[in-house]
Order: structure tokens, then sequence, then C-alpha cells
């Protein structure tokens, strides 16, 4: 079985890779643009793309939507988390954090999958702390100013060891889930 990563992030396509391979299921990276609406909801945004994909004739196929959501910054960046990224980058993030004592958040990962015809939606939640400082170099994105155990960022541990507890693992588990459930594929979720 073969499954397309629709983004133009590589860091993503290499999670889902070592994800998806021990069930048999090949991840192949394809840009195809599409338009991401603007939605204060992951699941709308994902939906949305998947529609408009499904519309320019595009089969078996997986894309996300994922956010840092700052507890005291109600929800900041959120589903802007891509543009924050871009424009003011962790060090923006950690200077607006300079001085708050709650550093809860919560990262958010809405993956959508079209696949042998059915489609699946499913959303996966990892509770942390925004770090003092970027710490590690592993990862990409927010991993270095993330921690989901208070100890280390996403930055300083091996992708396997955070695949299995980030958003992103926790969503693409509940997609294997479901796609083992639909087509009965070998291998442990």
């Amino acid at each position: 079985m073969k499954l397309g990563v629709i983004t133009s992030n590589p860091g993503k396509v290499e999670e889902y890779r070592r994800y998806f391979e021990r069930l048999g299921v090949e991840t192949v990276h394809m840009r195809i643009p599409y338009d991401e609406i603007q939605s204060s909801e992951l699941e709308e945004v994902v939906r949305k793309g998947m529609d408009e994909l499904k519309r320019k004739g595009v089969s078996d196929f997986l894309i996300d939507d994922s956010g840092l959501f700052i507890n005291d910054l109600k929800g900041f960046p959120g589903v802007w988390s891509a543009y924050v990224q871009k424009t003011i980058g962790n060090d923006g993030i950690l200077k607006i954090m300079d001085g708050v004592e709650d550093r809860s958040a919560v990262f958010k990962c809405c993956i959508g999958c079209n696949i042998g015809g059915r489609d699946i939606v499913v959303t996966g939640v990892c509770g942390g702390t925004i770090l003092e400082r970027s710490r590690g170099t592993e990862g990409f994105g927010y991993d270095p100013i993330f921690s989901h155990d208070g100890v280390r960022s996403f930055a300083e541990i091996p992708i396997d060891e955070k695949n299995a507890v980030s958003h992103r693992g926790v969503a693409a588990g509940m997609l294997t889930e479901e796609m083992m459930k639909t087509f009965c594929l070998e291998g442990k979720p």
C-alpha cells in the first residue's frame, strides 16, 4: 500500500515514513498545492483541503494541520503556528513568553487521510510546557522550545521516542488503528 504525504515540510514526511513503514505502508512525499482556508479549527482546515485535493483527482493521500496552543496566550499561535514560526520563530515566542509563569501548552495535530476511497480524520494532542530557552538540534519548528516531560525538549529526543508521545505520533497511532480496522493491515499501531 502506498500513501502520498502532501506537505512542504520534509520533517513531517520523515516522521510519517518511520511510523508507517512498520505496517508495510510506503509513504511518498508529494508537493501538491491546495488552499488552506483560514479557520480557528484544525479539522475544518484539513477537511476543506481534503475536499479540494479529491476534486483535483488526488487519492490515497495524507495531509495534516498542526498547531501549538499556548494556554497563557489564549491558544496563540494555534492554527497560525506555521505563519508565526516563519515570521517571529521560536525566539519571538520566547520573547512573548518572557516572565510568564503559566507556560503550559498543547500541540495538536489533525490528520486527514484518503485511502482506498475512504476518508479518515483524527486529532492527536500532546500536553507540555514552553521552555525558557531553545534546546536541542533534532526535529523542526517549535521542537526546541516545547517539552512534553518538563525535562527535555522535543529537539533533544530521538525521532522514534518523539513519535511515541508527540501530537503527530498520537494522531498517526489513531489513524493506524482506523486503517488496520478498515484494511486488516499487519503490524502494530
